[in-house]
């Protein structure tokens, strides 16, 4: 009796055992409501200068542009070295360094890693996990980008003044300052160039600087973080700072490079 009782219950009464169904109409309505509200908020912490945010963008931009510095010092006159000179093994080294254009940021990182971990050669220096292991992570990413874009101009202009530098009698660093002097459009092509590789850098960073709040959390590990986090206003307005960035980076350049095609 009472088997049959609960079986005709549960017969009478199906709605009660089926899940309700949130229409899809609804549901796609509250995913359009977050994203418009995560917009709004985006700009809202940019106009206020939210000082979370301007400390990220602030961190970024340090790192990046230091890291930029160091690879124009070292890279401009390694390119413009191996445009002016020849030496058993220069082909190789050319190579070799246009290999290291496509060397993965999480290598470059577990390298830097290695080196500055407490058991590495400079673990004493105790550099992991700080600002300035980000910027070697970068300035190694970048220095390849900067010797390609020097020393590709700088050897069509050494095949047009090569031999007036001969009569001259110019050393190899007067030869590379004559590049320097002839080519300096390339020399802010390939600075902008880095600059954009640095500021963009994920991987790298983050085994080394370890994306600690306030302290190495740049603009793309912060955007990582707080998208993994849900807190898509922060990660939007950080992006749409670094998209800026981005753009004015790749402008400057265009006009520099259009300026130099022209002269």
């Amino acid at each position: 009796m009472l088997k049959g009782f609960f079986l005709l219950v549960l017969r009478s009464s199906p709605e009660e055992n089926e899940v309700p169904q949130i229409p899809p109409e609804v549901s796609d309505q509250a995913g359009m409501n977050d994203f418009t509200q995560a917009v709004i908020s985006a700009f809202a912490l940019i106009a206020r200068l939210d000082p979370e945010l301007s400390g990220i963008v602030g961190l970024s931009l340090r790192v990046s542009l230091t890291a930029s510095v160091i690879a124009l010092l070292i890279g401009a006159p390694f390119g413009a070295f191996l445009a002016v000179s020849r030496f058993r093994g220069r082909q190789a080294v050319i190579v070799v360094t246009n290999a290291f254009l496509g060397l993965p940021p999480v290598v470059a990182g577990l390298g830097v890693f290695l080196l500055l971990s407490r058991s590495g050669p400079l673990g004493s220096a105790g550099l992991l996990f700080t600002p300035t292991a980000m910027v070697i992570a970068q300035a190694i990413l970048a220095t390849p980008i900067v010797v390609a874009l020097v020393h590709r101009p700088a050897s069509l202009l050494w095949a047009e003044y090569a031999d007036l530098a001969r009569i001259d009698g110019l050393s190899t660093l007067r030869s590379i300052g004559l590049m320097f002097s002839l080519g300096h459009g390339s020399i802010l092509t390939a600075f902008l160039a880095a600059f954009g590789r640095a500021i963009a850098e994920v991987g790298a960073i983050i085994i080394v600087g370890g994306n600690i709040a306030g302290f190495t959390r740049t603009m793309t590990t912060a955007i990582a973080l707080e998208t993994s986090k849900g807190d898509l206003a922060l990660a939007l307005g950080l992006g749409l700072i670094l998209l800026t960035l981005s753009i004015l980076v790749s402008t400057v350049a265009l006009v520099f490079v259009g300026r130099a095609a022209a002269k």
